[in-house]
């Protein structure tokens, strides 16, 4: 994929039946299907079955099998609840009648409260003075292992400038903190806040499980390393716009029994809280 328009195809399910949807997949460089794919998907077809004026404010799910890439997804929703505030959803991800992926969702009407939110690191460098991905393809390509270009030569529909670019040549052990600007490539539509959610909980699943390699990051990374995405959630507060970079700025707690575990905001430029994320991933090194 090279641009928004592609992300947004593939995040719009085909209907089989009522409740019940389809939906193909596309790599992001692995050999199985990406979980923010899956997650993004299921939004998709929760949101078909939710009554006009609600929107997603969480979802919990869990990944519990690999996908394969070349075999369509079969989304089905569970009308759990649809009472006086809230709608509540279940969606199930199979293929070949496995289930791959379990989500939860809940779908809230617009209330006014008061409010108060996380503060942005307003110190952060801004996106224009840090290299994308692909700049540093194109800048440092002939010098990086070949594991690492291969990864970045990948055509995504999103742009990812990290602030802090460890040298894969000379690894050391960082803080368990990573903040990265992201922007979608391409001319931004116009877009309703469903079609934002969705996009949005593609995304999260970029880069979240990094944070938790850097207290280990001299002896472990994902190259020596086997990793999962074993569950993931998120909570989605404001309304914004893709027409500028937003701030995923993550950080992880913990790490043990090879599993770790890693959490995160996403702020507008301009220090305003979209969401939180939460993930816990498998890292279990690979023994020699």
């Amino acid at each position: 994929m090279k641009d928004n328009k592609e992300l947004i195809d593939l995040l719009n399910l085909k209907e089989i039946k009522k409740d019940t949807y389809s939906g193909e997949s596309v790599t992001i460089g692995n050999s199985i299907v990406f979980g923010g794919q899956v997650l993004a998907q299921a939004i998709n077809a929760a949101y078909r079955t939710i009554p006009e004026g609600r929107f997603l404010h969480s979802l919990h799910s869990y990944f519990l099998e690999a996908g394969d890439l070349t075999l369509p997804i079969t989304y089905k929703v569970a009308e759990i609840r649809d009472g006086g505030s809230f709608s509540t959803r279940r969606i199930t991800a199979s293929q070949n009648d496995k289930t791959i992926f379990i989500l939860a969702a809940s779908f809230h009407k617009k209330e006014e409260g008061f409010e108060h939110q996380s503060t942005m690191n307003m110190d952060v460098k801004q996106p224009e003075e840090l290299l994308s991905w692909d700049e540093m393809l194109d800048q440092f390509g002939d010098f990086l292992p070949k594991s690492i270009k291969s990864f970045l030569s990948i055509k995504r529909p999103i742009s990812f400038k990290p602030v802090r670019v460890p040298n894969p040549l000379e690894p050391e052990n960082l803080p368990a903190k990573e903040e990265i600007w992201f922007k979608l490539k391409g001319d931004i539509p116009k877009m309703n806040l469903a079609l934002k959610h969705q996009i949005l909980t593609y995304i999260s699943d970029y880069n979240i499980l990094n944070v938790a390699f850097n207290p280990n990051a001299k002896d472990y990374n994902f190259y020596n390393t086997q990793t999962a995405s074993l569950d993931h959630s998120m909570w989605f507060f404001r309304d914004f716009d893709f027409d500028d970079w937003l701030l995923f700025s993550t950080e992880s707690p913990n790490a043990f029994g090879a599993r770790g575990l890693s959490r995160g905001n996403i702020y507008t430029r301009d220090g305003k809280l979209v969401a939180s994320v939460a993930q816990e991933g498998l890292l279990r090194p690979i023994k020699k």
